[in-house]
C-alpha cells in the first residue's frame, strides 16, 4: 500500500464520518496507490458503505479530508444491479453504460468508445455473450458484465462492493482470478469491500479492517493472526494457515484447530 506516499491515487486523512449528528466512522486513514489491492472488510453495518462513499466522492467528511489524485480515474462496482427485465438489454449495452460519462458535450459516440467496449469484454472473457440478453445471464456472468462496465471507462483504480456476494465457490474463483489479471497486466489498482474476512483473505495485499467504528489499516501477513484479529474484532479468530493458504475460523472447535494445525506442521 501506498500508505501517506504523494504517489496515492486517492487518501483519506483522518476523516470522521456520519449523517447528522451521528458519527459512524472516526479518524480513518487510508491510501490506495497504483498497483495496490486492497481488502476493506468489516460485519454488516460497521460503516464500510459509509467509508465507501466517502471514497466515491458522495459523502463530505465531518473531519479530515479525501484526496484525489489529478489522474485518477476510478470505477465503481456497486454491490448489486438490479435491472428490470422488462428492457431487452444486451451484455454490450450494459458494458457501453461505462462510456457515457466520457462522450464529451456532444455526446457523440465514436469508433474509439466502441473499441473501448470490446475491449473490456474481452478483458472479462465476455466477448461471445456481447449479443446475449443481460437478463439470461447466470450470476458470475452478470457480475463480469458489470465489471466490464467499470473496465470501460479505462480506470486506473477499481472499488467493488461485496463482488462475489451470492455466488458459488467456482464463479468466486473466477472472479478473483480476473482481478488479480488486470492487476498484474492492466495495472490497475483494487479495493475490494467484503464483510467476509474470508473471501479476501487470500488475496489482498492489505486490509483495512474496520470494526466499532475505527479502521485499522496493515499489510495482510501482519493483521492475519490470531491475537491480531482477536484483539481487533473482540472476540476468538483462529487463523490457521494450510499448504500456503489462510483459513479464518470464529470460535472454531478445539478438534477442527487441532486437526488443522496437524496438518499445517505436516506439511511445513
Amino acid at each position: 500500500m501506498s500508505g501517506g506516499s504523494e504517489r496515492a491515487l486517492i487518501a483519506l486523512r483522518d476523516v470522521t464520518l456520519g449523517y447528522g449528528r451521528r458519527v459512524v466512522v472516526r479518524d480513518a486513514s487510508l491510501a490506495v496507490g497504483p498497483g495496490d489491492f486492497v481488502g476493506l472488510v468489516g460485519p454488516n453495518g460497521a460503516g464500510k458503505t459509509t467509508l465507501l462513499r466517502a471514497m466515491l466522492g458522495l459523502l463530505r467528511p465531518k473531519a479530515g479530508r479525501v484526496e484525489r489524485a489529478p489522474a485518477l480515474r476510478l470505477g465503481y462496482v456497486p454491490q448489486r444491479q438490479v435491472i428490470d427485465p422488462i428492457y431487452p438489454l444486451t451484455v454490450r449495452d450494459i458494458v457501453a453504460m461505462g462510456r457515457y460519462g466520457e462522450l464529451g458535450a456532444r455526446g457523440r459516440w465514436r469508433p474509439r468508445d466502441e473499441a473501448l467496449v470490446t475491449q473490456a469484454l474481452e478483458q472479462v472473457g465476455m466477448r461471445e455473450h456481447a449479443d446475449r440478453a443481460y437478463r439470461e445471464l447466470s450470476g458470475g456472468q452478470k457480475q463480469r458484465a458489470v465489471l466490464a462496465r467499470a473496465l470501460a471507462a479505462r480506470p486506473n483504480l477499481l472499488v467493488l462492493d461485496e463482488p462475489t456476494n451470492d455466488m458459488d465457490v467456482r464463479a468466486e474463483s473466477e472472479v478473483m482470478a480476473l482481478l488479480h489479471a488486470l492487476r498484474r497486466e492492466h495495472g490497475v489498482a483494487i479495493v475490494m469491500v467484503s464483510h467476509l474476512l474470508q473471501v479476501v483473505a487470500n488475496h489482498v495485499e492489505t486490509l483495512a479492517l474496520l470494526v466499532d467504528g475505527r479502521l485499522e489499516v496493515g499489510p495482510a501477513g501482519d493483521m492475519l493472526r490470531t491475537e491480531v484479529l482477536s484483539a481487533l474484532f473482540h472476540h476468538h479468530v483462529e487463523v490457521v494457515r494450510v499448504d500456503g493458504r489462510v483459513a479464518v475460523f470464529t470460535d472454531a472447535p478445539e478438534h477442527e484447530a487441532g486437526a488443522l494445525a496437524a496438518r499445517r506442521e505436516g506439511s511445513s
